[in-house]
């Protein structure tokens, strides 16, 4: 019996240097390799101003589709901001052509992008909370600034690959609408939004239901996407969409993002595992 209450304790004694050198050792380890992953994504969110090198240069996109050639252009980014759009739409009914820009004294903010950035820099905050010279005295410690890191790594992902689903109101309402020159036709509505790591621009045009028309008439709830046939009110019209026009680029920086945030989320999560490894033999015990 004393043989094995020996065993016991010297298992535990073992048990105990092992988890303080993950909390005085290892965990840094860990903060430092994350800090500087996200300061790698962070310069993929890079603004006017940031740093020494002046502006954010453009980027200009070529609009594409597997499916349509009806709409072609360029978008021209800017940091998180659209600086510049040419768009060129050939109906489908008459096959006229039409050609919309931003307005020179123009840029629409891209809030995804946005969004995406500050939780990256929240989470740098968090970490760099952290240095070298603090020492995690529990198991919990870590576990806690783990799930609050990993929040804004998945608020951040999140972003990127979660468009915002909208109305047809509400894309009509949406400030993007007046930023063309010539203005939009009056048939015509434009949303622009991210999806994962592509820069999507969606064309819909629309005709107006006739007060004596037979159709049922449905307003279309939100969607990221709408289809041929959605209806909604505007003013004192019913509209209904006819045609549907997406096109979109790759964003090469939006993919390195998300591969960065990927990579963040599994070593925090590998750090909880170790830490929980641990607290199944005792409860979180201070060091």
């Amino acid at each position: 019996m004393a043989t094995v209450m020996a065993a016991t304790t010297a298992e535990r004694a073992v048990l105990e240097e092992e988890f303080r050198w993950l909390l005085h050792d290892e965990v840094h380890a860990v903060l430092r390799q994350l800090q500087d992953i996200l300061k790698e994504a962070s310069l993929r969110f890079t603004l006017p101003g940031s740093g020494t090198e002046g502006p954010t240069k453009q980027e200009n996109f070529i609009l594409g589709s597997c499916g349509t050639d009806q709409v072609k252009g360029v978008l021209t980014l800017q940091g998180d901001a659209l600086s510049q759009a040419d768009v060129n739409l050939k109906t489908p009914r008459n096959n006229q052509l039409l050609h919309f820009a931003f307005r020179e004294d123009k840029q629409w903010k891209l809030q995804q992008i946005q969004d995406a950035r500050n939780h990256v820099s929240q989470a740098i905050y968090l970490l760099a909370n952290r240095d070298e010279s603090y020492q995690f005295r529990t198991g919990a410690e870590v576990l806690k600034l783990m799930d609050a890191v990993m929040l804004q790594l998945t608020r951040a992902r999140n972003r990127l690959t979660t468009p915002a689903t909208l109305t047809l109101p509400e894309i009509a309402a949406s400030g993007l609408t007046r930023m063309f020159a010539p203005a939009l036709p009056s048939d015509l509505l434009v949303n622009v939004y991210i999806n994962l790591n592509k820069l999507c621009l969606t064309v819909y045009q629309l005709h107006a239901l006739q007060p004596n028309s037979t159709k049922n008439f449905r307003p279309s709830g939100g969607a990221v996407l709408h289809s041929p046939g959605a209806m909604f009110e505007w003013g004192t019209q019913r509209l209904e969409v006819s045609h549907v026009h997406k096109v979109e680029c790759v964003i090469p920086w939006l993919n390195d993002a998300l591969v960065f945030f990927t990579v963040s989320l599994q070593l925090c999560q590998q750090l909880k595992d170790k830490i929980s490894v641990f607290s199944s033999y005792w409860s979180y015990r201070p060091f």
